[in-house]
């Protein structure tokens, strides 16, 4: 039960979805109650809550803000005299771009200097949450939330002619905003930069200048200045996100593997592998291929390269070469299956596992990517290739898988290419059934093996 009594004057929207309403008038006020029973709770099979859809679930809603233009006002009203322009903003700018002067690479190399001098730290949006820091207390402490953050920027930015926007968004799983405007819709700020017409988000130190992180791409966004109705973030371009991993195997008369794997990413895949390298040294790399191979039950040694993972850039390689002891049986027949040699994020097989997921009668998350895997082994030359994957070729409405399998003389080259062109961050439970039935096709031919002799 729920019970609101508040001014009859006061104007305000609310809505109710699923529950009894009662509302009555007494002495200049206005009484709502609300109520909701549910006797015979059954439970939920649904998994997948990466969106959630408020207006579908029982619950009500009371604002006293009349649009969502209104909440970006009352933001802006706090947020905006924030960021002006003094001497520190303007000197600190000068020392960041230096002798740049094209206006979008200043802003670029401002947008990199916040995201990785300022740590990112406490709330956002929130009630009593809507004022940033002074920017000086901001400096001081080479910290902030995501005004502070956004605010900062905006100043340094502007000190250089530059226009920019905070913008309110939601990091979280909303992908509409409700009915009757409510804060709770927005829980994020961003910055907009109408000139060359691009979000950025500098509480995320690993994304790339013009890029915006997953959680709040494809999203409704609030600009404050500027406002314009029915505004969202991009989403990621079909075909932006791609890794290809090649990989070469020399197998040896005694069963053992020397080889080289090289994997180049682009796109998000690109930014969440810089990441995740980002912090590794040396040794944890060496420790890690060690891991590598004991989990798989080989022993062996080797050596991991990789360009500077703390650059904020969308494309990323590494090269990993190896030897194996017993990677084979030798002599005598045996067979092995076909599948990375060193674990990426974005394998052929982790496209078609995620489209294997349970079913969602709801809608889900979803991103686009291809992921390329060739593979070329030489055998010695008394080993003979019995039997080999069959070519495979298969499409669907937004997902496809081209395999190839060609032995030359003592050599196989493999080449597997899945290409998911979900169009959006959001996926319908049709778009995703279509995707599985392309994926059960698939995982047969993943499963196939390599028979020898």
């Amino acid at each position: 039960r729920i019970r609101l009594d508040a001014p009859a004057s006061l104007k305000a929207r609310h809505q109710v979805r699923q529950m009894k309403e009662k509302i009555s008038h007494k002495d200049g006020r206005q009484i709502f109650e609300w109520r909701y029973q549910h006797k015979t709770p059954m439970k939920n099979e649904r998994r997948n809550y990466s969106v959630w859809d408020e207006e579908a679930e029982p619950g009500y809603a009371y604002s006293t803000f009349e649009s969502y233009e209104a909440i970006a006002k009352a933001y802006g009203e706090r947020a905006l005299p924030k960021a002006a322009v003094t001497e520190q903003v303007s000197k600190l700018a000068d020392e960041i771009v230096g002798d740049v002067t094209e206006p979008r690479e200043q802003a670029r190399l401002l947008y990199e200097w916040v995201a990785t001098n300022i740590s990112y730290a406490g709330n956002c949006i929130g009630v009593g949450a809507v004022v940033p820091h002074d920017i000086p207390f901001i400096l001081d402490n080479r910290m902030g939330d995501c005004k502070d953050h956004a605010t900062l920027l905006q100043a340094l930015l502007a000190s250089r002619g530059i226009k920019s926007t905070q913008a309110l968004v939601n990091s979280g799983s909303r992908y509409t905003l409700p009915k009757v405007p409510q804060v709770s819709a927005v829980n994020h700020v961003i910055n907009y930069l109408p000139d060359f017409d691009l979000f950025v988000d500098s509480t995320d130190q690993t994304m790339p200048f013009g890029m915006v992180a997953f959680v709040v791409a494809d999203k409704p966004v609030l600009l404050v200045e500027g406002y314009q109705p029915g505004m969202k973030t991009p989403v990621a371009p079909v075909g932006s996100n791609q890794q290809t991993m090649k990989t070469v195997v020399h197998i040896q008369p005694d069963g053992s593997a020397k080889g080289e794997i090289e994997v180049k990413l682009k796109g998000m895949f690109a930014v969440a592998t810089r990441a995740q390298l980002r912090h590794i040294t040396r040794e944890q790399e060496e420790e890690m291929i060690k891991n590598v191979f004991r989990s798989e039950g080989h022993f062996g040694k080797g050596e991991f390269k990789k360009d500077d993972p703390k650059e904020l850039r969308d494309t990323y390689s590494y090269k990993v070469s190896f030897e194996k002891k017993g990677f084979i049986q030798r002599p005598g027949a045996g067979a092995f299956y076909v599948s990375p040699l060193f674990p990426s994020n974005v394998s052929v097989y982790h496209f078609v596992n995620s489209a294997l997921s349970p079913m969602e009668k709801v809608d889900i998350a979803c991103s686009n990517g291809l992921s390329i895997e060739e593979y070329t082994y030489i055998f010695p030359k008394d080993m003979r290739v019995l039997a080999k994957p069959a070519d495979m070729s298969v499409e669907g409405e937004y997902l496809s898988y081209k395999a190839t399998y060609k032995v030359e003389d003592n050599t196989l080259k493999i080449r597997r290419v899945v290409d998911d062109k979900a169009p959006g961050n959001i996926c319908s439970p049709e778009l995703m059934q279509s995707q599985r039935e392309v994926g059960l096709k698939v995982v047969q031919n993943l499963k196939s093996q390599v028979v020898y002799q």
